[in-house]
């Protein structure tokens, strides 16, 4: 069994979409994948019960037939920072909670690609952050840069962050945010000059979930960890 842990540069950079990629890659090879996003913020009241759309392409994409709540443990309907909502419905985000949840996945899993929230260093309550429970866990850490104007520091301030914990860092993927977008090619020119390898691959610009499915092998490579 082994887990990565997806973050980005920031909020909506293209996690989800590199997440599931990674899930159709592991699938073509035949191993038994499990996504996980143990935090889901915009959620929505469904006749199922509360679901967020990120998870629910995770669990599509999974290849073991996972319950909802296996998926996406903890869920919130506001659309903010974890460690606002939580205080709000007064639903604190434990540890615990986020690794019992991967616990029970590692035992029916090969692999399990762990979606987070917002960036690196999102906060899940008023002293704690995504990236203590990462640390805990030791868990290795692809980064998906979205291609856009800041996201060169972004993403190197967020490589220094997590070489900080002395994780592993097991590659980066770009990300295409804007369509035609004029400085592209320099943008990535450059992050690949900067960013330490591996180099994953590049994801196009996707206009909507149905293009998920793509043929993931033309675009990214699978991490060796």
């Amino acid at each position: 069994m082994k887990c990565l842990f997806v973050t980005g540069t920031d909020a909506e950079v293209g996690k989800t979409i590199s997440t599931s990629l990674l899930l159709q890659l592991a699938n073509s090879y035949g191993y038994r994948t499990a996504g996980y996003k143990p935090i889901a913020c915009g959620c929505k009241i469904t006749p199922e019960g509360i679901r967020n759309n990120d998870a629910l392409i995770l669990q599509k994409y999974s290849s073991l037939s996972l319950n909802y709540s296996q998926i996406n443990p903890l869920t919130f309907i506001e659309e903010t920072s974890p460690h606002i909502v939580s205080i709000r419905e007064n639903n604190p985000i434990l540890f615990s909670t986020l690794s019992n949840g991967l616990c029970e996945l590692k035992k029916i899993a090969d692999w399990i690609f762990i979606e987070g929230a917002g960036g690196w260093y999102t906060p899940i309550s008023n002293n704690q952050t995504y990236a203590d429970w990462v640390y805990l866990e030791k868990i290795p850490v692809i980064l998906v840069v979205g291609i856009k104007l800041g996201c060169i520091n972004h993403a190197m301030l967020t490589i220094d962050a997590i070489k900080y914990r002395k994780l592993k860092f097991a590659g980066w993927i770009a990300n295409t945010l804007i369509p035609s977008y004029k400085y592209y090619d320099d943008y990535l020119s450059i992050l690949k000059k900067m960013l330490p390898k591996p180099f994953l691959g590049t994801i196009p610009f996707l206009k909507s979930v149905n293009e998920y499915v793509i043929n993931c092998n033309d675009y990214l490579t699978f991490p060796e960890i």
